[in-house]
């Protein structure tokens, strides 16, 4: 998978990939990020990529010509699955949302700023728009960082144990259920011993049951769905 990311602060996302499980996919050849710093693609010799919105009103908007450069001059060398806009208006990023990425091969990732971007490039060369929940950011790039990780965690070799993602809260509509490790007791409270019992069956009905009473305690709207 080849992951583009369009910004306009780029060391913002040095950091979420130079680490832990993204750092190892990318060393291990499995997924190739880069990030295009979206200063490099404006006309003016102040490499300004914002202005004020026509109207009025508070805030700055990035301008649609640098962002659509650096869109061509990608899709020049390549075609893309999708064009994704990180925006608080966009699709609910779901676990099913990151399954279905998981699948693509390329993809490109424009992180917001300010007050967002020019309309046009949403209505001409966006394919689609993703937000991570019902808040504001500063822009788009963490947001960015979340999706792709929740993307890249899914490719095949990513997870040095490929079954763990598919027990992951979510994928069966649930979140997870509890889980516990060493000592078997800890200052008095004690592993269930259903766990201790090494009969897989019953174990692995203990943990449905126990998936959906915490789904239907703490989220009841995953079951209504």
């Amino acid at each position: 998978m080849r992951i583009d990311i369009i910004t306009c602060l780029p060391k913002l996302l040095e950091g979420p990939f130079s680490d832990s499980i993204l750092q190892r996919a990318q060393n291990k050849n499995l997924v190739q990020l880069n990030i295009h710093d979206l200063r490099q693609f404006a006309t003016n010799k102040h490499h300004k990529i914002d202005d004020y919105a026509f109207g009025g009103g508070a805030g700055m908007v990035l301008m649609a010509e640098p962002i659509v450069r650096c869109i061509r001059q990608l899709q020049s060398e390549r075609s893309y699955d999708e064009i994704i806009y990180m925006s608080p208006d966009g699709d609910r990023l779901t676990q099913t949302v990151a399954n279905e990425l998981s699948l693509k091969k390329n993809l490109i990732v424009l992180c917001g700023h300010y007050k967002g971007v020019d309309e046009r490039v949403r209505e001409h060369f966006i394919t689609r728009e993703i937000s991570i929940g019902d808040y504001v950011l500063s822009g788009g790039e963490l947001a960015a960082a979340v999706l792709c990780d929740a993307i890249i965690r899914l490719l095949p070799g990513v997870l040095s144990d490929e079954t763990s993602a598919l027990t992951d809260s979510f994928q069966d509509g649930l979140v997870a259920p509890p889980v516990y490790t060493r000592p078997a007791d800890f200052e008095g409270h004690k592993v269930p011993e259903i766990l201790l019992s090494g009969n897989e069956k019953k174990i692995e009905e203990w943990r449905f049951e126990q998936a959906v009473k915490r789904t239907r305690d703490r989220r009841p709207d995953l079951l209504d769905k």
